[in-house]
């Protein structure tokens, strides 16, 4: 399984890449199909945000904590200082891992938006 990731270099720049969640078939329910399950990940908190319609741009920033976020609704594109641009859409999940450097900007589509915020103590490459 794969996972968008955004990550700053030495230099302060931020990038994008993917990270590979390892996966493994397992029978999680007699009943039930078999399902394709990670390990589990230690996480420190999780938070709800609402964003509200026409949030619009988020200009440069970086996150204060090494964070996973699932879209449950909305979408927003994302960029990084490289220019780089990628759009995340509902349902999406990204790696955040600019915890320095010039950060990454979010431009919000119009309407109100849920997402889910995880704070990782370590990334999901490293179990």
């Amino acid at each position: 399984m794969k996972c968008l990731r955004v990550y700053a270099t030495e230099d302060g720049e931020t990038h994008f890449d993917e990270v590979d969640i390892p996966t493994v078939a397992r029978q999680v329910h007699p009943e039930a199909a078999i399902f394709d399950v990670s390990a589990r990940y230690a996480s420190t908190h999780i938070s709800f945000t609402r964003i509200p319609a026409g949030a619009g741009l988020v200009d440069w920033h970086t996150v204060p904590r090494r964070s996973l976020t699932v879209r449950l609704s909305g979408s927003a594109e994302y960029q990084t200082s490289d220019g780089d641009r990628r759009h995340v859409p509902t349902g999406g999940f990204i790696l955040f891992e600019d915890t320095h450097g010039k950060g990454h900007r979010t431009l919000h589509s119009p309407e109100e938006q849920t997402v889910i915020w995880i704070s990782l103590p370590q990334g999901l490459d490293r179990a």
